[in-house]
C-alpha cells in the first residue's frame, strides 16, 4: 500500500517512515511544499494530511491531485506519531486496505503493542 503524508515536523520524518514499515507500506512523505508537488504525489492509497501544520495552498493542491485518483483521504489536526501509528492502524484493519485483507502482513506485536499502550493510558 502507499501513503503519502503531507504537512507535519521536519524532524519526525523518519519516525513516519518507521511507522509505515511497520505496516509494510510505502511513503512519500512532504513537510514542506516543493515546486512541483502535484506531479511527485503520484496516486497513494491514502493520503494523510496533518492539517496543523500545512498551509492551505499545499492541502489544496495535494488534494487536487488525489482528487484524480479516488485515494482516501484522512486529516488529522495532530502530527504526532501515535496520530499517525492510529490512522494507519485503523485503515490497514484489513476493511480498507485490499493488501492487508489478502496477505495479513501487519506484524501481531503492532497491534498488540498498541492495546497494551492503550489501555495502559485508559487506566
Amino acid at each position: 500500500m502507499s501513503i503519502v503524508i503531507i504537512g507535519g515536523h521536519d524532524r519526525m520524518v523518519c519516525t513516519y517512515k518507521e511507522i509505515c514499515k511497520k505496516y509494510h507500506c510505502k511513503v512519500k512523505i512532504f513537510t514542506q511544499m516543493p515546486g512541483d508537488m502535484k506531479n511527485m504525489i503520484g496516486s497513494p492509497d491514502l493520503l494523510v494530511l496533518f492539517t496543523n501544520t500545512v498551509s492551505h495552498k499545499m492541502v489544496h493542491s495535494a488534494l487536487k491531485s488525489c482528487e484524480k485518483t479516488g485515494a482516501k483521504i484522512i486529516r488529522s489536526h495532530r502530527s504526532s506519531s501515535c496520530a499517525l501509528d492510529n490512522i494507519l492502524l485503523n485503515y490497514c484493519s484489513g476493511e480498507n486496505c485490499m493488501e492487508c485483507l489478502n496477505n495479513n502482513k501487519i506484524d501481531s506485536s503492532v497491534n498488540s503493542g498498541h492495546q497494551k499502550s492503550y489501555q495502559n493510558s485508559h487506566h
